[in-house]
């Protein structure tokens, strides 16, 4: 195979947090992007061109932006939606991350586009993993809920495109990313630690993998004309398993905050957080999620650019200097 050649790089989700830093790093080294976007008022990093083409979805017009470009790096979807108000979701869900993103993938097969990238997620393989054995690409996936199944049912539409149309596909899965910009769960985290309030989480002994934003950034574009990643699925993440408790302290020292921990027993944990209906919240909390990365090591030569004590205090970094103009939304 013969590497890809980049002439123009469309990125959808420009605005959205891997969306944008995608956008950042492009622009910075020189390569011709573009991004797609809903409206003409949005908020995307300085420089660079856009194309409107409305919402993602299966009537999506996209022939105006997929012209001429090369490569496709789709980064948009419908993620989790607190308070669902929708009786069914998983249509909603499909709506958008299945049927939009297979009409946008059609349409870039019919323009010429050789090459299409398409940022899953991790819970296409499931929510959680044994302490020690890590989710690989070639697991079966066991994905739980709309969100995970309808990204599952995105990828193997993509793959039968790929198969029928030549268009080369690569996915990649990413854990928690985290990075300047992080929300949800992340930033909940930040905002106790930054305040010194006690939490009861100095005593869990699980392993999970996270991704810093510039090494899944860093991933994806070396994705763009690696002959060796067509038609691959990649599992993604900084090399290094922690603990719960491990990811606490370490971001609490990079926010120049006291580490206030408290060993409460998982179990404990466990228990408290049923009477709450928090069970969700406690299999994050007290579960294990580990990833293998060999293959991305092995078939690309990818080594994570960023370590994750790196990744945390350049997150810091970046929410101090936030602040410190006055934006009170790290």
């Amino acid at each position: 195979m013969q590497a890809v050649v980049i002439d123009k790089v469309l990125v959808t989700g420009g605005t959205g947090f891997v969306g944008g830093a995608v956008l950042r790093e492009l622009r910075a080294r020189g390569r011709n992007a573009v991004a797609a976007v809903r409206a003409s008022n949005v908020m995307l990093p300085a420089g660079v061109p856009t194309i409107q083409v409305g919402d993602l979805a299966p009537e999506t017009d996209w022939r105006p932006a997929v012209g001429g470009v090369s490569v496709v790096i789709h980064a948009a979807a419908r993620v989790h939606v607190m308070r669902e108000i929708t009786t069914d979701s998983l249509a909603v869900f499909r709506r958008v991350n299945v049927f939009g993103t297979l009409n946008l993938a059609c349409q870039a097969a019919e323009a010429g586009v050789r090459r299409f990238i398409y940022i899953s997620s991790i819970k296409v393989n499931g929510e959680q993993t044994r302490l020690g054995q890590a989710f690989r690409p070639e697991d079966i996936p066991l994905p739980e809920g709309p969100y995970a199944l309808s990204k599952w049912e995105a990828e193997q539409r993509l793959r039968e495109l790929a198969e029928a149309s030549g268009m080369e596909v690569v996915v990649i899965r990413p854990p928690l990313v985290y990075g300047p910009g992080v929300k949800a769960n992340f930033l909940s985290m930040i905002r106790w630690l930054s305040k010194g309030v006690p939490l009861p989480l100095g005593a869990i002994h699980n392993r999970r993998s996270l991704v810093a934003l510039d090494n899944l950034v860093d991933f994806i574009l070396i994705c763009i004309n690696h002959p060796a990643a067509a038609n691959q699925t990649f599992l993604v993440a900084d090399g290094e398993d922690l603990s719960t408790t491990e990811i606490l302290k370490r971001t609490a020292i990079v926010l120049g905050r006291p580490v206030r921990l408290v060993p409460v027993p998982t179990c404990v944990l466990k228990f408290g957080a049923s009477l709450l209906g928090k069970q969700a919240l406690a299999q994050r909390l007290c579960g294990s999620l580990q990833v293998d990365i060999s293959k991305a090591r092995e078939m690309l030569g990818w080594t994570p650019p960023v370590s994750v004590d790196e990744g945390l205090r350049w997150m810091a970094q970046k929410k101090e200097a936030a602040s410190s103009c006055g934006d009170s939304h790290p």
